[in-house]
């Protein structure tokens, strides 16, 4: 791990795994330490990861403006990282939210990016969510699982908006497999996630949609969007959607996978990433 500094002052902390090129990886959540990114599924072997904990998270500093959570503000931090690192054009994978992070600091600087990977993300910044629909819809995909009964009574809570929702049961609709490794993942979302910062990453001004589809015309790098098959936020629907606003984007459906395909099949997710990322 190394610490570098925002250009508001804030110390960032970005953890170091693997060998080979170096990827900047963006976590989701939003808000949530990279932590949980782990080693990607082995995309180690291929590659040198660089983790950036967004500030407020893991073992970056809490800024002294929290506002400066929101996602559009954020830009400056991911671009203070790839000076730091002397990169002139750098490889970004992000996730789920942090795609949205990703997507404003390719619009703002499209002549840094060499390749971006987008993972199961909705993109939010460019003006697409997953509606309570696509998740029921993804959702009814997982009948025949044992605890289905269960986790949909609690997740039709959620998708309500009541707060009396069990998450530890509907957390299974993330994963594409509902084992001992998905629930201990799923068990340190709490401790790793910054609630306050979870508010505000979001908040009113982060996302201009027409203006960053506008800027995106300018990005000629090659873009990835891999979706799960059963991920409901988002549905692959949703991914192609999502990549038509992209000159060089493709959509890749891992089977079987959902919010976190690198813990799905490994074996998929890094040869399809790492294939990409080589070409």
């Amino acid at each position: 791990m190394f610490t570098f500094t925002a250009p508001d002052g804030t110390e960032l902390a970005c953890h170091v795994r693997g060998s080979g090129p170096p990827l900047i990886c963006l976590p989701g959540g939003p808000m949530r330490a990279s932590e949980y990114l782990g080693d990607l599924g082995g995309l180690t072997a291929h590659r040198t990861l660089y983790l950036l904990d967004l500030r407020g998270t893991g073992d970056s500093a809490v800024p002294a403006d929290a506002a400066t959570y929101r996602c559009d503000r954020q830009v400056a931090d991911v671009e203070a990282l790839r000076a730091h690192l002397n990169l002139d054009r750098m490889d970004v994978l992000a996730h789920s939210a942090g795609c949205n992070l990703a997507v404003l600091h390719a619009a703002r600087h499209p002549e840094r990016i060499a390749r971006l990977v987008l993972v199961t993300s909705a993109q939010r910044a460019l003006g697409l969510r997953a509606t309570p629909d696509d998740r029921r819809a993804a959702a009814q995909l997982r009948r025949h699982e044992p605890w289905f009964e269960a986790a949909y009574a609690e997740y039709e809570k959620f998708l309500a908006g009541r707060d009396d929702a069990d998450y530890s049961l509907y957390d299974a609709f993330f994963y594409g497999r509902w084992d001992e490794r998905a629930r201990a993942h799923a068990a340190r979302a709490d401790v790793q996630s910054n609630e306050d910062a979870e508010v505000r990453y979001a908040a009113e001004g982060a996302y201009d949609p027409p203006a960053t589809r506008a800027a995106l015309s300018r990005l000629h790098a090659p873009v990835l969007l891999l979706a799960g098959e059963v991920d409901g936020g988002p549905r692959p629907e949703l991914v192609h959607r999502a990549a038509k606003c992209y000159p060089r984007g493709r959509v890749e459906v891992q089977p079987g996978a959902a919010h976190y395909p690198w813990l799905d099949d490994a074996e998929f997710f890094v040869a399809r990433v790492a294939e990409f990322l080589a070409a």
